[in-house]
């Protein structure tokens, strides 16, 4: 039986939220040996996945909680879809994000209407600053992971999945902060415990991995931010509660191959993923084996890539290249 706060997720989010594309991908499919389908979390609103959390914990506040004040920390998605939720609601937020944050993620705050704060070198630093604020001025801070109803916000995606799909081998899920394979986690050990969990992490960040190897959190003092979306210090209690107990497998992606899916996913598939959205698929290669015959979805997490970035996707994808041949 499902966890009965997905289900009330979904009844809260339905009329904020995208139903969004799941479809089987053909040539995919023949490179792998396997039935591939992609779940378009890119066409959500804001570019990600992320506003299905933000969303199910903004509607979970009283509204004098709302009127508190809402405080946000991001790389870019998260506090799209915080300013997005507020904006639906008719709330001002402030946004702290690191600094060389991407020029086309913080355009996409302000124009959501965040107010933007730059602070720290990574997401993490930003994270402490902004629960600081909260904390002092008697406001809401809004964590991008750790907490029950971001996740259970976006468990929404692997109860859509469910629905779109005819029973599934495999779901293979990116990693960050933990908070997307979390709520795979909530639904699919629920209701279809033959269906493996495959978490994806970047060789530059693999808080994940390194937390459950050494069963307890750990903190990189070094991380490798080029997939922002992915590029946490460190992972919350409660996502690392749930991965630990519940997660199949965790694969470890080179940056560069990241950066040759992104591409071929625009050139051959007409799919448009920043980095950490085109981590599941770049994962494929790894799992090759073990999926052929299988049923398998790949959640394309994030759509919002920064052209400006593209001089750099090329050449670590031609690094990458020039590495296997």
């Amino acid at each position: 039986m499902l966890n009965q706060d997905i289900i009330a997720a979904s009844d809260r989010i339905k009329d904020h939220v995208r139903r969004t594309t799941f479809e089987w991908s053909s040539m995919i499919s023949q490179l792998t040996g396997a039935d591939v389908w992609l779940k378009m979390e890119n066409q959500q609103h804001t570019g990600s996945f992320k506003f299905r959390g933000a969303i199910n914990k903004m509607l979970t506040l009283s509204q004098s909680e709302r009127d508190s004040g809402i405080y946000g920390a991001s790389t870019g998605n998260h506090g799209a879809a915080v300013a997005y939720a507020c904006t639906e609601l008719n709330l001002p937020c402030i946004i702290y994000v690191p600094e060389k944050s991407s020029d086309a993620k913080l355009v996409n705050m302000k124009s959501y209407g965040a107010e933007i704060k730059v602070f720290g070198k990574d997401c993490m630093d930003g994270e402490l600053k902004a629960r600081e604020v909260a904390e002092t001025s008697g406001g809401i801070y809004l964590s991008p992971y750790n907490d029950p109803e971001v996740v259970n916000g976006q468990g929404t995606i692997a109860r859509e999945i469910e629905t779109q799909s005819d029973g599934l081998d495999a779901v293979i899920v990116s990693i960050g902060g933990g908070g997307l394979i979390s709520g795979a986690i909530n639904v699919f050990k629920q209701l279809s415990s033959k269906t493996k969990i495959i978490g994806i992490q970047t060789m530059g960040a693999p808080a994940m991995k390194k937390s459950i190897k050494q069963n307890k959190l750990v903190t990189l003092n070094e991380i490798d931010n080029f997939v922002d979306g992915a590029a946490v210090r460190k992972v919350g209690n409660l996502t690392f509660d749930y991965c630990k107990k519940y997660l199949d497998d965790i694969v470890i992606i080179d940056e560069n191959e990241i950066c040759k899916t992104v591409l071929d996913l625009e050139k051959n598939h007409n799919i448009i993923a920043e980095p950490a959205g085109a981590m599941s698929i770049t994962a494929l290669r790894q799992v090759k084996e073990e999926i052929i015959g299988k049923n398998v979805v790949c959640i394309i997490c994030g759509g919002n890539n920064d052209k400006s970035r593209m001089p750099d996707i090329i050449s670590r994808s031609n690094d990458w290249i020039n590495k296997v041949n």
